[in-house]
């Protein structure tokens, strides 16, 4: 059809007719709820969260590449990482589902929100056309006086996303990032394409080195403890060893 004909709809669903990046296991709901209930984290984690029963099912709408994709995420460690979109010039952070369950937009910010917004602000600056003075608006939002970044939740609502996911169900800090206002560029467009994200993926993978990292050992025997559940002063989300 050409780049500048395919809506925002191509390409989004699998032969199954599922939204590989909406089909994760929402475990926002579950976490809220036990919040409002006082049960969180002495009865209810606030890190690790198990996937719910339902999900686990054999007839449950689950694609086979996100059930891979899930088994992939619980084998490696992963602590930091960023899913690629295009059709937007914008960096999201999670969460990207909204707390008011019937709100369309509201801000959701995790407890680790400093950090996100860090994450996504380092991607967004080193990115010629998010920084760019001739930067245009790709559709009808005016991300570019919000820095190009923007809490997930706060642009539309999604349950089950990948981020939401990775972060309450892993160690995963992860992003989303709009590569550019085409969908589908030319071929001879990629070139530039590349030029404008290169530095972006670099800077953004530098910063798996900030923050807090070691190996916590037992003090008798020197060796390595592992699920150690890590616990930052004023933030209501451990990480594991």
């Amino acid at each position: 059809q050409g780049s500048e004909l395919a809506g925002w709809a191509m390409g989004r669903w699998t032969y199954e007719g599922i939204d590989l990046n909406h089909n994760f296991a929402d475990l926002n709901t579950a976490l809220w709820d036990a919040e409002d209930n006082d049960l969180v984290p002495h009865e209810f984690p606030n890190h690790y969260i198990p996937i719910p029963e339902y999900y686990t099912l054999a007839n449950a709408t689950v694609a086979p590449e996100t059930r891979a994709v899930i088994a992939w995420m619980q084998r490696f460690p992963f602590v930091l990482s960023a899913n690629l979109h295009g059709g937007e010039l914008v960096v999201t952070y999670p969460f990207d589902m909204t707390r008011t369950y019937w709100k369309a937009q509201e801000l959701t910010p995790t407890p680790d929100d400093g950090v996100f917004r860090w994450l996504a602000t380092v991607y967004a600056t080193a990115n010629l056309a998010m920084a760019s003075g001739d930067r245009r608006r790709c559709h009808y939002d005016d991300f570019a006086r919000l820095g190009n970044v923007i809490n997930g939740a706060n642009w539309h609502t999604v349950a089950g996303s990948m981020n939401d996911f990775s972060y309450l169900h892993t160690n995963c800090f992860e992003i989303t990032v709009e590569l550019s206002c085409d969908k589908f560029p030319h071929a001879s467009e990629l070139p530039q394409e590349w030029e404008n994200n290169r530095e972006s993926l670099l800077l953004f993978m530098e910063q798996v080195h900030r923050g807090i990292k070691g190996v916590v050992r037992d003090s008798d025997t020197e060796q390595g403890i592992p699920d150690a559940i890590i616990s930052v002063d004023g933030i209501n989300h451990d990480v594991r060893t």
